[in-house]
């Protein structure tokens, strides 16, 4: 009888990736939907398609290196996700609006399991995990800027434009989170509706 091998080879959209790559995907990917202390090593070399000593030959500092590195990939991910449905309108208060339609339609398609890629592992690894706080920290920053730049384009001016930023984004993280539980895109939905009435307050 033949036996499994105890990695399977990557495939699909995986494939072509790097195995530090897959690593880090499936790091983001199983921390997304199960947290961080719910992830294991070996069930990230699993889902990557990697060896163990793979894991540890790109991460010696262990599963804090790794998870924190894989915060740094959902950030740049929801990052792009921002970008692109803030450029759909060129009337900001319509971006907003559009951007939580986009992020209500990612969760549906995903069955309401990916919502923000480091929300969960924030939660659990404060005071706890400093490299992995610092990551979901600069992650933060780094989307309140993306908001905070395209309200300034619009003519938003600079202080108002970096308030509103941290509320959308403290919106839209509740709105996600919200959705999620009650498997409905409405609290997304009625979150665009009220930024965008906040954001044409400024106007």
């Amino acid at each position: 009888m033949k036996t499994k091998p105890q990695h399977a080879p990557a495939s699909g959209p995986d494939a072509a990736l790097g195995t530090r790559a897959r690593i880090v995907r499936a790091t983001s990917r199983l921390m997304q939907r199960q947290g961080y202390e719910a992830t294991g090593i070996k069930q990230i070399s699993r889902e990557a398609g990697a060896t163990l000593g793979s894991v540890y030959h790109f991460f010696p500092g262990g599963k804090q290196e790794l998870g924190a590195e894989a915060v740094r990939y959902g950030d740049q991910e929801f990052a792009d996700i921002l970008r692109e449905g803030l450029e759909r309108e060129q009337d900001p208060a319509e971006a907003v609006i559009a951007c939580t339609r986009m992020l209500a339609e990612d969760l549906r398609d995903s069955d309401w399991i990916d919502g923000c890629p480091i929300t969960t592992t924030a939660l659990e690894t404060i005071g706890r995990a400093p490299d992995i706080q610092q990551a979901v920290a600069q992650a933060f920053e780094r989307w309140r800027g993306i908001v905070s730049d395209r309200l300034r384009r619009a003519g938003i001016a600079e202080d108002d434009a970096r308030e509103l930023a941290c509320t959308v984004i403290n919106t839209l993280e509740g709105a996600e989170l919200a959705a999620q539980v009650s498997r409905s895109e409405e609290p997304l939905e009625i979150a665009g509706r009220h930024l965008a009435r906040l954001i044409n307050s400024y106007r």
